[in-house]
């Protein structure tokens, strides 16, 4: 039997969205924070089950929310999702943003040094 293969869709209206490839029905759990979520929903679709997680009002608050989803009867990771909101959202995007200006410089500054060197 081939293992599911989950692929994400979206994350639309507080619900993320995916497309779960198998043959029969799949058991899964998401978790969020060690917990079962409530609000997991598959139905059959074509093709596979389309697979709905209803995110908790919880999670959209400030910093970083990681969701786990699994096949029950393997434990197996199947994929899991992030929701980054708030404050400290800004502020990581602002860094990573710097950081990649910064690498961005440094690999002109080789360059036109490589460009120049090769004259």
């Amino acid at each position: 039997m081939t293992p599911p293969i989950l692929t994400p869709i979206r994350l639309k209206n507080g619900t993320w969205h995916g497309h779960l490839s198998a043959e029969t029905e799949p058991r899964i759990e998401v978790r969020y924070l060690g917990q079962k979520l409530d609000g997991v929903a598959l139905s059959p679709t074509k093709g596979g089950w389309a697979l709905s997680v209803e995110v908790p009002t919880a999670a959209l608050s400030d910093g970083v929310h990681s969701f786990l989803i699994v096949d029950r009867e393997t434990s197996r990771k199947l994929a899991d999702f992030t929701v980054i909101a708030g404050m400290a959202a800004a502020d990581d995007i602002r860094a990573e943003v710097n950081l990649l200006r910064a690498e961005l410089d440094m690999l002109k500054r080789a360059f036109r040094r490589v460009q120049t060197s090769g004259d």
